[in-house]
């Protein structure tokens, strides 16, 4: 989740106004011409159908090369094999996310990807659908009951769907029982559902008055990197304490009394005797590596981490629960572009993508699964040629080098240092209960403005030797105001 961002001043506005003088200038174009919403028109878009591949973008893979979102790509072609009009092509692109983002936007307004379905992070959904690159879904859909209601709200703009939730990502809390036991923390007083701060707070202090701790070791870490990590920190620190930076409509909403809250609400979690010292220049592929090592106890990490801790630790060596206060939603979602000329095969392969089997493939490659059929026993399994493909085989090595180096592991059967099933399944009842009391980061076709300005402010004021929360929270209020309205 670095890179390229739209400017505080004038970015997001100037997308939509070049967006719109792009459609006069050259009504000819495949983003631009025919019917309403910029879409083609039927006859262009039924000739251009028949041709093929739809063609999907989206950002890495995290479960590594040949992942299973290839793999559920090939299953769809396998089951389209008499029809090059229905053969689906996978375009992964490089970066992180604010990369990606640029990326795509560049493409769609130019028209010059041909790209038919778009994969997106779940806060771009009001920018791309206020500028118009993507189509909103039938109008006549219903809505499918099975996806996780506050998963799928996360598809909406202004009362419309534009998209169907494909894989979510929450925040949760990994912990190391070695580590809390060498300190005399036994599995009694060790993380549950109910855990608070406080809880939290009192096992890092145990920690570190414990003869076992190393010079090296801190309670926990988490992302404070200058990045989208940074902003899902915060966003969780300001939702703990009850403020909301803004309202469904993406009008900002907060005081500087509401900021100053919430910033002394993350100071008080990065705290130098809590967390360790690295947190504040570390991505997720780092704090892994710091968690795997062992110079922390504690970690705030996304799902795929469950899978990846195969490869780096014994399967006693590491556990999960939900994250004391309050996590945020992450995840992407399926939608079709609004120049595509194969919007009813783009349709049908976003249906395949986001059903049961496919969902559940998400959830046993270690994504989390948008279904709630997925984690209630309802749902079908998995297509069983991608089951096979993501199973790890037998006698898998242990990872050896450094931590940080290692591929994720899919979360599949088979493999010689998976979990027991039971840790598996708390592993699972966890992940679906953390996703449904997850909250949103703000919506607003502005997302870009707005989590540049929070990064800057609130690393400025993490990194600063003596943090004052309230010059921050004053300089903030005036500049996500701003952000916000576009300015």
């Amino acid at each position: 989740m670095g890179g390229t961002r739209s400017g505080r001043r004038g970015g997001p506005r100037r997308v939509l106004l070049a967006a719109a003088l792009g459609c006069l200038l050259a009504v000819s174009s495949a983003g631009c011409s025919g019917g309403p919403d910029g879409t083609p028109q039927q006859g262009q878009e039924d000739k251009a159908a028949d041709r093929g591949p739809i063609v999907v973008a989206s950002g890495l893979d995290v479960t590594g090369s040949g992942g299973v979102r290839q793999q559920l790509i090939e299953e769809w072609n396998r089951r389209h094999a008499g029809s090059k009009a229905e053969q689906a092509k996978l375009i992964e692109l490089p970066g992180g996310a604010d990369q990606q983002r640029s990326q795509l936007l560049g493409a769609l307004q130019s028209g010059s990807a041909g790209y038919d379905v778009v994969n997106l992070d779940i806060t771009w959904i009001p920018e791309f659908a206020e500028a118009g690159l993507i189509r909103p879904m039938p109008a006549e859909e219903t809505v499918d009951l099975d996806f996780i209601n506050r998963v799928h709200l996360t598809t909406l703009w202004k009362g419309r769907s534009y998209a169907r939730p494909f894989n979510t990502d929450v925040g949760l809390l990994y912990y190391r029982p070695d580590l809390l036991e060498a300190a005399a923390i036994p599995p009694s007083r060790q993380p549950t559902r109910k855990w608070a701060w406080d809880d939290l707070n009192a096992s890092i202090k145990t920690l570190a008055l414990s003869p076992s701790r190393g010079d090296d070791q801190a309670g926990w870490t988490t992302q404070l990197k200058q990045y989208e990590g940074l902003t899902v920190n915060a966003v969780e620190a300001f939702a703990s304490v009850g403020v909301e930076l803004a309202d469904e409509e993406g009008t900002y909403e907060a005081s500087e009394a509401d900021l100053k809250k919430g910033l002394d609400e993350l100071l008080e979690r990065a705290h130098h005797e809590r967390i360790l010292p690295s947190a504040v220049s570390s991505d997720e592929t780092a704090t892994l590596a710091d968690f795997a090592a062992g110079r922390v106890a504690f970690l705030r990490h996304w799902p795929y981490v469950y899978g990846a801790l195969r490869t780096l630790l014994p399967p006693d060596g590491y556990s999960v629960n939900r994250l004391p206060g309050t996590s945020v939603l992450g995840g992407q979602n399926l939608a079709v572009t609004a120049g595509s000329p194969r919007a009813g095969n783009a349709r049908a392969l976003i249906d395949f993508l986001t059903s049961q089997e496919s969902e559940r493939c998400l959830l046993d490659a270690g994504f989390a699964a948008t279904r709630a059929s997925a984690y209630n026993g309802k749902s079908k399994p998995c297509w069983p040629r991608v089951a096979a493909a993501l199973r790890p085989a037998e006698g898998t090595p242990p990872a050896t080098g450094d931590p940080s180096s290692a591929p994720p592991a899919p979360a599949g059967e088979g493999g010689a240092k998976d979990q027991a099933a039971s840790a598996r399944t708390a592993y699972t009842m966890t992940l679906s209960r953390a996703l449904n009391e997850a909250v949103q980061r703000p919506r607003t076709p502005y997302y870009g403005a707005f989590t540049q300005v929070l990064q800057s402010h609130v690393h400025a004021l993490l990194t600063a030797e003596s943090p004052d929360s309230d010059k921050a929270a004053a300089k903030l209020h005036r500049a996500l105001r701003d952000a916000f309205e576009g300015k």
